[in-house]
């Protein structure tokens, strides 16, 4: 039996202990460190607008939220906080990177797959169990999830002038919002538990381990699709008056 006690982010918290529950790992720390000044210094020299630097700091801000803050450690104890911290980096976390270093040369629907793959990937419990065990795989999930995110967001932010390049953006947003709502549907009516390394961590939060399956598959659905449904629909409708103009 594998060790479900001690996952990265470390070990299951309790509601008493959760606030107290920060990573303080140094090598991470040390990453975000870097990352941070190499990229003030770069938006310095390239003389940046607000937009750009406002998008990286909530970009440090979301990381520092997503991998040392109490929320990485309620990953550990609740799957429902994994799917919250999914819509993290997915929604919020690679779109800021996206404004603030967009990413021209990778094309969208190339992004668009290997999200998807990321996607399905994190929720498949050979991967998820494995990814649980091993700090590398841990965090080469983590990369898989978001560098897809940060390219397929530097295309679909862009102020496209081309309708069509527009609406295949809006088409590939929701796209991606369908997937949201049919993983939350899987994880909601799911006939058993898929993954058994929550079972210490849902009990001390007061929760079975099918339920927080059930609140994570919500978390996916309504969260999760919701938002990327309204973004696509605005796109579409730029889209549409771009067609109309030309």
């Amino acid at each position: 039996m594998p060790d479900w006690t001690t996952p990265y982010c470390g070990p299951v918290p309790v509601p008493e202990t959760l606030l107290r529950s920060w990573n303080l790992d140094p090598i991470l720390m040390g990453a975000l460190a870097a990352i941070g000044l190499a990229g003030i210094i770069t938006l310095h020299q390239q003389q940046a607008r607000a937009p750009r630097k406002g998008a990286f700091a909530v970009a440090m801000a979301t990381a520092i939220f997503a991998f040392i803050a109490p929320l990485c450690a309620l990953t550990v104890a609740l799957f429902a906080a994994r799917s919250l911290h999914h819509l993290v980096l997915l929604g919020l976390l690679a779109p800021a990177l996206a404004v603030a270093f967009p990413l021209r040369r990778v094309p969208i629907g190339l992004s668009f797959l290997a999200l998807s793959a990321a996607l399905w990937a994190w929720h498949l419990p050979a991967l998820y169990a494995a990814a649980w065990d091993s700090i590398a795989i841990y965090w080469a999930m983590q990369a898989a999830l978001l560098l897809p995110a940060w390219a397929f967001w530097s295309v679909a932010l862009s102020r496209q002038d081309d309708a069509m390049t527009t609406m295949g953006a809006a088409l590939m947003i929701a796209g991606l919002a369908g997937q949201m709502g049919l993983i939350g549907a899987v994880l909601t009516f799911a006939p058993r538990p898929l993954y058994p390394e929550h079972l210490i961590g849902s009990e001390a939060f007061g929760l079975a381990l099918m339920a927080d399956q059930q609140l994570a598959g919500l978390v996916m659905w309504v969260p999760g699709m919701i938002p990327l449904a309204i973004l696509g629909a605005l796109l579409a409708r730029r889209g549409w008056r771009q067609g109309l103009a030309a």
